[in-house]
């Protein structure tokens, strides 16, 4: 059975990963600020659920498979990319038009399964997960072994996406954010586009 010293050096090492700035982590911070806390733990459950599929596809050795299958990893990859896209486009025009995003508070009430797309449409998360993974476990240790390693990362995936859910629904970051939203979902709006293209250039690269 794993030690306890193994659990916590892959503990760090997905913590490091998830706490690092990224599409998740933009999205969760600019949902907390634009429409608060409790809105944003819903958005970091779905989240912490898209982290949890791309746990199960690494820790049932899927991850490699899926490594290794090239037109199914570029399909991801490019599905990704778009929504990302797709998600800029949303940034922009709500930093373009700072009225729409109010209409749009009203009318959204699936903000768990924008979390869960956003992390689903990430293939790299598989290679975070198979990196923090292998920190840890080696070929002698069985399946309780890997089973604990994937629990310890799930608990770091939520509390991460709680911590930024606190921290970013904070009164003083909201008042901020309402000062300042046109700039911060235009820069937001930009990684993401970024973010997406990266992605699409990488399904195709040799």
């Amino acid at each position: 059975m794993i030690d306890l010293a193994s659990l916590l050096s892959i503990g760090a090492a997905f913590f490091l990963v998830a706490v690092s700035p990224g599409p998740a982590t933009f999205s969760n911070a600019t949902v907390a600020m634009t429409h608060g806390r409790k809105v944003s733990f819903v958005h970091g459950l779905g989240l912490t659920c898209g982290l949890i599929f791309w746990g199960i596809i690494a820790a049932s050795g899927m991850g490699a498979v899926l490594q290794g299958s090239l037109y199914l990893l570029m399909a991801l990859k490019i599905f990704g990319g778009l929504y990302l896209i797709r998600l800029a486009y949303i940034f922009a025009q709500s930093a373009w038009h700072p009225d729409t995003e109010e209409q749009a508070t009203i009318n959204s009430r699936n903000w768990f399964a924008k979390g869960l797309l956003l992390n689903v449409s990430n293939p790299k998360s598989v290679i975070a997960w198979m990196a923090a993974l292998s920190i840890g476990l080696d070929s002698n240790d069985g399946v309780w072994s890997v089973v604990a390693a994937t629990i310890v990362c799930i608990v770091v995936g939520f509390s991460v996406n709680l911590l930024y859910t606190v921290l970013f629904s904070m009164k003083g970051m909201m008042l901020g954010y309402q000062r300042c939203r046109r700039w911060i979902n235009g820069t937001v709006a930009g990684l993401f586009a970024l973010a997406g293209i990266g992605l699409i250039r990488s399904a195709f690269a040799r």
